[in-house]
């Protein structure tokens, strides 16, 4: 039995977002919300396969995450089954395939939810990433999997000092999707999913044609929960879900296994806090706190400046200006945070932000203030900004 099955319910765990769902954010979320699960940014099986760099951080994760899922995507069957091998390798809990991404570079390659138009390939790809983690489970080595001797290094490295058990466990194969592709096809898309038989699949309530406009469609997930009953395949909803009051409510209109929440949790990784208020409301058990407790803005900026310490140990000075979006983020709700915000996104470092947050606010800790992170260090090479 996977950890999908340990999980009390409903499960509440965070969703994978492209650009904002790095190692620095899960790390923030794991510490300070404790979702249920953690997923990786979507990451290219065939640039992995190539021997691009950028993966090697993409799959950076930390032990309080858990259980973490490696997120990845792509068109080639064969670079699924070669990636399930180090997903394997590297520890995580879990795999899950994209099929839902919308952005046109992505779908218009027939990757993410351009494989909605294409159900064939989806088998294919899920078939190819199933066996790769059974094979690897057996026993048979990156290399047998055909690897390149570099990408094999590579691994290696990520794994020096960690510890790691003997045994090779087969890992549960998951699918993060969305209700159709220009129009909802729940009835067509879902039963060819769920005759792979996936642990769960996890669906946002958007086509790929609206991309994150408009409202997620709460009944095509219901349909697909319809379709899912009886069958072993969890189904977890995503999309508008801000609260966990928002969780609840969704959660017993559609019946739905789970929920993830992604926009929800961007600068507020406490909203994972009321996780047990949700799951103790569904079964009608009175449970401490409630849907929205709060934050004070000491808090608030402490974990700002932990945030942004950690990324550019992670990342580098160079990379530092994918930061600016999270630190906008942390500024909500709280008397100043415009003045903060306007200069919060032109920080140039950690230090640069520790700065602002001093002046603005005698409380915060000084720049000399640095945060200890055993849970994540940089691999060896640099990755090109």
């Amino acid at each position: 039995m996977s950890f999908w099955h340990r999980i009390d319910r409903p499960i509440i765990g965070l969703s994978p977002m492209d650009g904002v769902t790095d190692a620095s954010f899960r790390l923030v979320a794991a510490r300070y919300g404790r979702p249920d699960l953690c997923m990786t940014e979507f990451t290219s099986v065939e640039a992995i396969c190539c021997g691009a760099d950028g993966w090697v951080r993409d799959f950076s994760y930390g032990e309080c995450e858990r259980p973490v899922l490696a997120q990845i995507y792509g068109r080639t069957p064969r670079a699924f089954y070669q990636v399930a091998h180090i997903v394997g390798e590297l520890g995580f809990d879990g795999l899950d395939i994209n099929m839902g991404c919308p952005a046109k570079n992505v779908a218009n390659k027939g990757c993410g939810a351009g494989l909605i138009l294409n159900p064939e390939l989806a088998v294919a790809i899920i078939r190819a990433a199933r066996r790769g983690l059974e094979d690897w489970a057996a026993g048979q080595r990156l290399e047998d999997a055909g690897l390149g001797p570099d990408v094999v290094e590579r691994v290696r490295r990520m794994n020096r000092g960690r510890m790691r058990p003997p045994a090779r466990p087969l890992l549960p194969l998951s699918v993060k999707t969305r209700v159709g592709y220009d129009k909802v096809a729940v009835d067509e898309w879902i039963p060819v999913l769920l005759g792979e038989d996936p642990v769960a699949i996890s669906l946002h309530g958007r086509t790929l044609k609206q991309m994150y406009k408009g409202f997620a469609d709460w009944d095509a997930i219901h349909s697909a929960v319809e379709l899912a009953r009886g069958l072993p395949t969890l189904i977890l909803g995503n999309g508008d879900l801000k609260s966990m009051a928002d969780a609840v409510e969704r959660i017993r209109q559609t019946g739905v296994d789970g929920v993830l929440l992604g926009r929800g949790a961007m600068g507020n990784p406490w909203v994972f806090r009321d996780k047990q208020w949700a799951k103790d409301t569904l079964a009608g058990v009175a449970s401490p706190g409630g849907a929205g407790l709060d934050v004070t803005r000491e808090e608030r900026t402490r974990v700002l400046l932990e945030h942004s310490r950690h990324f550019e140990n992670l990342w580098g000075e160079r990379r530092f200006p994918a930061m600016r979006k999270h630190l906008a983020w942390y500024c909500k709700g709280f008397r100043g945070a415009a003045q903060w915000r306007a200069q919060l996104v032109r920080a140039r470092n950690a230090d640069d932000v520790a700065r602002i947050v001093a002046a603005g606010d005698a409380a915060a800790p000084p720049a000399a203030a640095a945060f200890p992170f055993p849970e994540h260090t940089a691999p060896a090479e640099t990755v090109p900004a």
